[in-house]
């Protein structure tokens, strides 16, 4: 093999495009940039990735501290080893009793965690229970009743 008869590969070469050669090149009249616009004169086209068309962008649009979602719903937490302390055998846990016994302060949606471990068993209804509660207040032999934001106690 000679250095003469060394070629690139199939497909790895290209012939360059000859833009702004008329009609006949194949390209248009246009050198294939279109008719009007920011993009067909020269030196505008190269934009930055974040540009918008003049519309206010997007970076500029959002808050500057975070985001503040306004359908969250805020859970007052109780775990299982307060409601262990605070209540006794058969007893009923609702929002009321919680608010009553100082577990909760507003006792608008409630949400029980299985921290610690129920040994008494006892009907808790509350809007939301994290597995490991739901799971250790039936172990326990209670119900874990959900409730939505509307009931009445």
């Amino acid at each position: 093999m000679r250095l003469h008869e060394l070629k690139p590969n199939e497909g790895a070469t290209h012939k360059k495009k000859r833009v702004g050669r008329g009609i006949g090149s194949g390209h248009g009249k246009t050198s294939t940039k279109g008719q009007k616009g920011q993009t067909s004169r020269s030196g505008d086209s190269k934009l930055p990735a974040r540009f918008e068309g003049g519309q206010t962008p997007f970076i500029m649009r959002i808050p500057k501290r975070g985001f503040k979602n306004p359908s969250r719903i805020e859970y007052e937490v109780v775990n299982l080893k307060a409601l262990e302390n605070k209540f006794n055998e058969n007893e009923e846990v609702n929002p009321q009793t919680l608010k009553e016994k100082g577990l909760v302060k507003k006792g608008e949606c409630i949400k029980i965690l299985g921290d610690g471990q129920l040994t008494k068993r006892l009907t808790v209804k509350a809007h939301a229970f994290s597995a490991s509660a739901e799971e250790k207040i039936k172990l326990a032999g209670g119900i874990a009743e959900k409730i939505t934001a509307e009931t009445t106690w």
